[in-house]
């Protein structure tokens, strides 16, 4: 994947950011996934009271993704105002080892975009648990 590529696919995970619902901690999260032929699906996170009903920027771009019909997910960005950029928790570096496990993963402080972090989903999570075809009969 270009260098331009990544930019525009970190900035459109700045773009969502915008659109982060975070109440509460008021830590917005934007992401961005980007398909095999060049389209690029953004999320924000989405907090709730009830905490464990909030839901991650890198979730909401891939389920958007998925239910859009897209399956060929090559790269996703995420966006936050932290340094070295925010790392996907294990909810999301699970659902990213099902549904895009070549993934490039680019991470970024959203002040500082041009210091995004490149990671494969194997980095993030290196043994995980995913079920063979045989598995799900």
């Amino acid at each position: 994947m270009g260098s331009s590529i990544q930019r525009k696919l970190v900035a459109a995970a700045a773009r969502a950011q915008k659109g982060a619902v975070a109440p509460y901690s008021q830590f917005k999260v934007g992401a961005a996934v980007l398909t095999r032929r060049g389209r690029i699906i953004t999320g924000a996170n989405v907090e709730s009271a009830s905490y464990g009903l909030t839901c991650c920027a890198e979730r909401v771009a891939l389920f958007r993704a998925l239910t859009s019909g897209f399956r060929d997910l090559v790269a996703v960005a995420v966006v936050a105002p932290t340094p070295g950029g925010p790392m996907p928790c294990g909810a999301c570096r699970q659902l990213l080892a099902e549904y895009a496990p070549q993934a490039a993963v680019w991470v970024a402080d959203s002040r500082d975009l041009a210091r995004a972090r490149r990671f494969t989903v194997r980095e993030l999570l290196p043994r995980a648990f995913v079920l063979t075809p045989a598995a799900r009969a």
